[in-house]
């Protein structure tokens, strides 16, 4: 890799990396944020699905400003948004203050990926274009085992009322990293080619006047808008079902300790790393929609198995469950960023990439409350089986995208 290239690399797999670290802490937090202000599991799971709302709108709004401003400013400016309200989280005094703290973390934490996913896209080879997203995708499973680790031992070090506060707290140290960015970063050759090139249209043409966000809506673009946030959508919500409420379930319905519940977390996310490194590469070698529609079936099993399996037969096969589980609903994200970069033009690409991901979350982020309410009827297990229906969204969503194995990225198209 270039200079520019490596760092744009780093950059983003650090601030992914500790976007999921902000993010996470809340599912290890949850039973004692619950405790301390006497909250029901619909509420714990409002938190959560508001969080993931809002940083739909952080990850539209941070579309439209990487097209507008630049990826590598983009990016600085959500680290520093998803930082500094994690930590404030810390403080909260009252339910309703924590709701609006993790809303606005919401927007730094989508905001994130859009700037970062773009920026190394357009940076990467075409032919190697998925792998390199997949190894960025595989931070996530970095910040959650950091989170899991930290889980670990500020509860075994402070009460739980103080403890998840603590975890919180934590989350402002991403802020250093825009550091780094700011000195090692730099614009992709793609994104000042086109901006230069559009800057010299005429004033009255058409292209001129059109809005990144309104040309993704556009005769050309408006059918593959639909699918891949139907895509997205599926994918988020089977993801956010079980990753929201894993902790909850394996303490509660499987009546594991903390060193349990983190030692079987740590297998799930073992499962997430390398499912995000081999789907990449899969990815490369078969192709975008092969690899999402055997990821989505993979991860739909496994979700039914670790939650419809009697006691005693899950007991012996829990290790393989939940290793299978984090290999194939983390791995199928990897995808996201190359094919999403390939199916839009570098002018609206930001926006198009921006909005149909962080689109999906928003419908996505509605499965964790609607499972928090169904389990008071359902049970919680029952409950989270519901999200792997989710993943049959990719499918049919499948149907109706192309295929975009190593399609080049121009300047002007």
């Amino acid at each position: 890799m270039r200079g520019s290239a490596r760092g744009a690399f780093w950059s983003s797999f650090a601030g992914w990396s500790l976007d999921a670290y902000d993010y996470m802490i809340f599912s290890f937090a949850v039973t004692a944020i619950a405790a301390t202000f006497g909250l029901t599991r619909g509420q714990t799971g409002l938190i959560a699905t508001v969080t993931l709302v809002v940083s739909a709108f952080g990850g539209m709004g941070a579309g439209l400003l990487a097209d507008r401003i630049g990826r590598v400013r983009t990016l600085m400016v959500t680290i520093a948004f998803y930082s500094v309200f994690t930590l404030l989280s810390g403080f909260a005094q009252s339910y309703e203050q924590l709701l609006f703290f993790r809303a606005l973390q919401g927007l730094g934490f989508g905001g994130e990926w859009a700037a970062g996913a773009i920026l190394v896209a357009e940076l990467a080879d075409p032919v190697q274009r998925g792998r390199a997203l997949g190894w960025i995708q595989s931070a996530w499973a970095i910040g959650w085992g950091l989170a899991n680790l930290a889980f670990l031992i500020v509860f075994s070090l402070d009460h739980d009322k103080q403890a998840w506060r603590w975890l919180f707290w934590l989350g402002i140290l991403p802020a250093l990293l825009i550091l780094y960015v700011r000195r090692t970063v730099k614009e992709p050759a793609v994104f000042q080619e086109t901006r230069a090139a559009r800057e010299k249209l005429e004033a009255g043409a058409e292209r001129a006047r059109r809005q990144p966000l309104a040309e993704i809506f556009s005769s050309g673009l408006l059918k593959t808008t639909l699918f891949a946030s139907l895509l997205a959508t599926g994918a988020q919500g089977g993801y956010y079902s079980f990753t929201t409420w894993l902790p909850t379930y394996l303490q509660t319905s499987r009546h594991l300790s903390v060193t349990g519940t983190g030692a079987y977390l740590f297998i799930t996310i073992a499962g997430a790393f390398c499912g995000y490194i081999v789907s990449g590469y899969v990815n490369d070698w078969i192709g975008r929609r092969g690899t999402f529609a055997i990821y989505a079936v993979v991860s739909a099993a496994m979700i039914l198995l670790l939650t419809q399996l009697p006691a005693d037969t899950l007991r012996i096969v829990l290790p393989l469950v939940t290793f299978v589980l984090g290999f194939a609903a983390s791995g199928i994200f990897s995808g996201f960023g190359s094919y999403l970069a390939e199916l839009y033009p570098t002018r609206s690409r930001g926006a198009g990439q921006g909005f149909c991901y962080n689109f999906g979350r928003a419908l996505g982020a509605l499965f964790p409350t609607a499972i928090g309410f169904l389990s008071a009827s359902a049970g919680l297990g029952g409950a989270i089986a519901f999200g792997a229906g989710a993943y049959a969204l990719c499918l049919v969503a499948l149907l109706f995208l192309p295929e975009t194995k190593g399609r080049e990225l121009v300047a002007v198209d």
